[in-house]
């Protein structure tokens, strides 16, 4: 059991807890998750760690509500517990001196971006954060990224916030400038990350990103996350999160995530008129 010991509603359907999970935040490395069971009844989920302390003994989570289990997951309060966590999984980021890194966080995807910034950061890298939301209101940890970063750059859809227009936007504005890149690590919904890699591509930038798919187990055995990547197939649990951005196929990842989301409307609705 581990317990809750904050709890921050950032929009109206994405939230923030720290959980208390101290051996996780002794353990973990940037750019892993953990997976967790709500309660006796819950299904396994996959969430990546946002931020940790080691001595206090916390870890963070950011989720959005998307189904059922982020649904119940949100209705929890301070002083409830989460039944079941287990991690660290996944392997951790490679972190080296690359020179200039930027980190591009999409979203609820700023969240894993966080500790990828704060270790390449640590690394001795020169880092540029560009953080992307649809509006102003998913620009999420924003102060967080500032003190992980050299600098932040913010776009917005809609010009609500920072600039108007997409990450890539700004990425490219970046290149036109002459700023020389090293490494490009994207996070974030699928499309985006596709789009990123796309224009990284063309200017033989290497970029890594970080894959959300559907998992179960975490540990490489049911075969639910798997992917495409260079024309093998990989698993995201324990191959992963992170791969090389200009061999994943994000038209198939895309394809997969969407497999069940009848069946995940149909639990929501159940849930909901319960």
């Amino acid at each position: 059991m581990n317990k809750i010991i904050e709890k921050e509603f950032i929009t109206s359907d994405l939230f923030r807890m720290k959980v208390e999970a101290p051996e996780i935040a002794r353990k973990r490395k940037a750019g892993q998750f953990i997976i967790l069971i709500v309660d006796e009844k819950g299904e396994r989920i996959p969430l990546t760690i946002a931020d940790a302390d080691s001595d206090a003994g916390w870890i963070a989570l950011v989720a959005q509500i998307v189904g059922k289990t982020t649904k119940v997951l949100s209705l929890l309060e301070v002083g409830d517990s989460i039944r079941d966590l287990a991690g660290p999984l996944g392997k951790p980021t490679h972190i080296e001196k690359y020179g200039r890194v930027v980190v591009i966080g999409g979203g609820v995807g700023i969240a894993p971006a966080h500790p990828i910034a704060q270790a390449m950061k640590e690394g001795g890298n020169t880092v540029i954060s560009i953080l992307g939301g649809r509006t102003k209101e998913l620009v999420i940890m924003e102060e967080e990224m500032k003190a992980a970063s050299d600098t932040v750059i913010i776009t917005t859809d809609d010009g609500s916030y920072g600039n108007k227009g997409f990450v890539t936007d700004a990425l490219q504005k970046l290149i036109d400038d002459g700023v020389f890149i090293n490494l490009v690590v994207a996070v974030g919904p699928p499309i985006m990350m596709k789009f990123v890699s796309k224009l990284t591509k063309k200017y033989e930038i290497e970029t890594i990103v970080s894959l959300n798919t559907i998992m179960v187990d975490g540990t490489g055995m049911c075969g639910c996350c798997r992917v495409s990547v260079g024309g093998e197939t990989k698993f995201v649990c324990v191959d992963g999160p992170e791969f090389d951005g200009h061999k994943v196929d994000f038209d198939e990842m895309m394809k997969r995530i969407q497999m069940y989301k009848p069946q995940e409307k149909e639990a929501m609705d159940r849930f909901l008129s319960e």
